[in-house]
């Protein structure tokens, strides 16, 4: 490795890891084997099945204590990505979210630049059986997708690890000259979700959600499009104060109505 390589792997905060309702402790201890082959460290898991820590997990680490020491437990992906800026769902089915969908070699690429210009960034992967929900997707800038051969389409999650892992090394390793963002970086997860709550609770105020069984597709819609837009801060800032400008306006229409019920009732009113 030259100096330069050694300089970026020294200076570049790697990737977050974060498993969802990850079920065995065997497949964590291999993650985070793999994650210390190519030099991840922070590990976050999301309601694991059988709580944590596990001991059987140390046992398949291989030696990678660091990384399992220090997990870090989360009851929502929301919250586990709350202070990354860039995420991608890692999944074999898209699903029905309108997101982009790119190689882990391209998704790589991305997460390098972006933790090149200071950004925290992150990998999301589903349980063993379940998968990612459409609603956690959604929380993310995009999806990859490894581009497996459908003859056998089965991998483990320490090998969808491993792949995108790897491609980061590789990045780490060449030492390219990273290509540094010329706008504004993307606000973190939190204060997206905060905005999207907000429009929500609005809309809902509004009745724009109906009938009322098709609010979860709604929302997560307006999610994945706000979020292919990569907010800044000042965008969020500004979006939520749009919205809390057009919902004090309706207050003001509804006051103005109900005044007007008021004093229509009173003249309306026998002597």
């Amino acid at each position: 490795m030259s100096a330069s390589s050694d300089f970026a792997a020294a200076e570049l905060t790697p990737p977050a890891v974060v498993l969802d309702k990850s079920q065995m402790a065997e497949n964590i201890g291999a993650v985070a084997r793999v994650m210390a082959n190519f030099g991840l460290t922070d590990l976050r898991l999301v309601t694991p099945r059988d709580g944590w820590p596990q001991e059987r997990a140390w046992a398949t680490a291989s030696g990678a204590d660091w990384v399992l020491e220090g997990v870090r437990v989360f009851d929502s992906v929301a919250e586990a990505v709350a202070d990354l800026n860039t995420v991608f769902a890692t999944t074999a089915r898209p699903r029905e979210t309108r997101q982009p969908v790119r190689t882990p070699r391209e998704a790589g690429r991305i997460l390098y630049d972006d933790t090149a210009s200071g950004l925290k960034t992150g990998l999301l992967f589903g349980g063993e059986r379940a998968g990612l929900e459409t609603t956690d997707i959604a929380l993310c800038a995009g999806i990859v997708t490894i581009p497996i051969d459908p003859k056998h389409h089965s991998l483990n999650l320490a090998q969808a690890v491993a792949i995108n892992a790897y491609e980061w090394r590789t990045l780490i390793l060449d030492a390219p000259p990273p290509r540094f963002r010329d706008s504004e970086p993307p606000a973190s997860n939190d204060l997206l979700v905060g905005m999207y709550e907000h429009l929500e609770a609005e809309l809902e105020l509004g009745g724009f959600f109906y009938p009322p069984e098709k609010k979860r597709s709604m929302s997560q819609n307006l999610r994945v499009m706000l979020g292919r837009a990569a907010f800044s801060e000042q965008e969020v800032a500004t979006m939520r104060g749009a919205i809390h400008a057009l919902a004090k306006g309706r207050g003001r229409v509804l006051a103005k109505l109900a005044a007007e019920r008021a004093a229509k009732a009173k003249t309306d009113a026998p002597e």
